[in-house]
């Protein structure tokens, strides 16, 4: 059972699960084959293994990469290979057998443009990002790419193409990262720095000009989140719409408060709200697509 928990621990499950949510969302949105309409519960959960798999591979191997940093930190030094309940050797088998599974998984059973895209997302984030925290603060535009990727990996493995729908859905949960992540970094500011991770945009750590930032981001997702009702995406004829319209205008108004709270205050109960915001935001926003759907 420890050794079980050990391999959970390796693959986030709580973060995982929330990546997944959003392809497979974007794969709902779709219009599917006849197939993928038929047996759509077998398909989700077959999405829902190859996507967990890859992303558990890419957070397995961050560890992996990242034992002596995480040693540091309190809130990561329990974790499975950077306490040294698990070789790194051990850590890298389970990392290369679970993310060429979930690649297997979605180029078998869905096509391997949605594989293709796993892959690249899993090597973007691996040994491009992770390396890169402690380099510059650029790692969080290199890191938002293959945040956002399940939303392309999604559509590609509902329609097999690179659409617009899916770019639409890409460029939402890309601009939704920023004001996330930096308020992860705010919160987590001291750990981070003294592991020498820079992630916040500005070299003297939390700012106005930080603060300044998330909200700029979360206006930039009010154009993105209406986006797919112009495309014929999604539809505002019908109650359902209409329902979907205002859940998302009232997403925004919240995300943007926060984000201004945090600017007036400055202070990490504020990007803590903006952190535990942004959580509630992006599957709001994303059911009520759903829920919109043509």
């Amino acid at each position: 059972m420890k050794k079980i928990k050990d391999y959970l621990q390796l693959m986030k499950p709580s973060l995982s699960i929330m990546v997944v949510f959003s392809s497979v969302i974007s794969f709902l949105l779709t219009q599917g084959s006849d197939d993928y309409v038929r047996n759509r519960w077998t398909m989700i959960l077959l999405l829902f293994a190859g996507g967990m798999l890859v992303t558990g591979s890419a957070n397995a191997i961050n560890q992996v990469v990242e034992k002596d940093t995480d040693a540091m930190m309190k809130r990561t030094a329990t974790r499975p290979v950077a306490s040294g309940r698990m070789s790194v050797t051990e850590g890298w088998i389970f990392s290369i057998a679970t993310g060429a599974f979930g690649v297997f998984i979605l180029g078998n059973y869905f096509n391997w443009l949605a594989a293709g895209l796993a892959a690249f997302s899993l090597f973007l984030y691996a040994f491009i990002y992770t390396p890169l925290k402690k380099v510059n603060s650029i790692a969080v535009l290199v890191g938002a790419v293959p945040g956002a990727l399940p939303c392309l990996i999604g559509w590609a493995a509902g329609d097999n193409n690179l659409g617009i729908g899916g770019w639409v859905l890409f460029a939402f949960q890309f601009f939704w990262q920023f004001p996330h992540f930096w308020a992860i970094a705010w919160v987590a500011h001291k750990d981070y720095s003294t592991a020498g991770f820079k992630l916040l945009p500005a070299d003297k750590g939390p700012t106005k000009f930080t603060a300044l930032q998330t909200i700029m981001y979360s206006l930039l997702l009010i154009p993105v989140t209406l986006a797919p009702y112009f495309i014929g995406m999604c539809s505002y004829d019908d109650t359902q719409g209409i329902i979907s319209l205002v859940l998302i205008g009232l997403a925004n108004l919240f995300m943007i408060g926060r984000c201004v709270t945090l600017y007036k205050k400055m202070d990490v109960g504020s990007a803590r709200q903006v952190m535990f915001g942004s959580y509630m935001y992006l599957p709001v926003v994303m059911l009520a697509m759903l829920l919109s759907k043509v």
